[in-house]
């Protein structure tokens, strides 16, 4: 009686009360090992942290990047010895139901400021693999309108070219 009422219990109280308790930190670490390796500019253990199948979005408009094609990107900056340092200020994650996929949304000090990721992560023979990164710059409110004057002249030749190659 007492497995029927706990039941009862768990539907109409909601899945969160009645939940098994998720381990965050692996994904937390792996995301951590992954920065340290740009820090370190450890190119392998860098790009052994990505899915086979990854992608990079970068801050800029034309930066989606396939894994290799974010290799070919990266080994000159991991070749000087020091890529680039991302050190998370806040992580949030987020686990789906079978504990397979996980996304994270994390802010983060950089040379450019803060800046914000997001990522998407796969369990791949027991370790956490991002298989979706996109950094982006964050902009305060209040610098709205001047940050969007500085790009604007840019990003609306950039706006020209895509819209001819993505005609319907």
């Amino acid at each position: 009686m007492r497995k029927v009422y706990f039941l009862l219990m768990c539907c109409f109280l909601g899945s969160h009360v009645c939940a098994q308790e998720v381990d965050e930190q692996p994904v937390v670490a792996s995301v951590l090992a992954w920065h340290a390796a740009a820090a370190a500019a450890d190119y392998d253990a860098y790009f052994a942290l990505m899915t086979a199948d990854a992608v990079f979005i970068g801050t800029d408009a034309t930066e989606r990047w396939t894994k290799p094609e974010f290799q070919a990107y990266a080994k000159p900056h991991f070749e000087k010895g020091k890529a680039w340092t991302f050190k998370p200020i806040v992580q949030h994650v987020n686990l789906e139901k079978g504990q397979t996929v996980a996304w994270l949304d994390e802010l983060l000090q950089t040379d450019m400021e803060i800046c914000r990721g997001t990522a998407i992560l796969k369990l791949v023979d027991g370790q956490w693999k991002i298989a979706h990164y996109t950094l982006s710059m964050t902009v305060p409110n209040d610098l709205a309108k001047e940050v969007i004057h500085l790009k604007s002249e840019e990003e609306k030749a950039l706006m020209l070219k895509l819209n001819t190659l993505v005609q319907p």
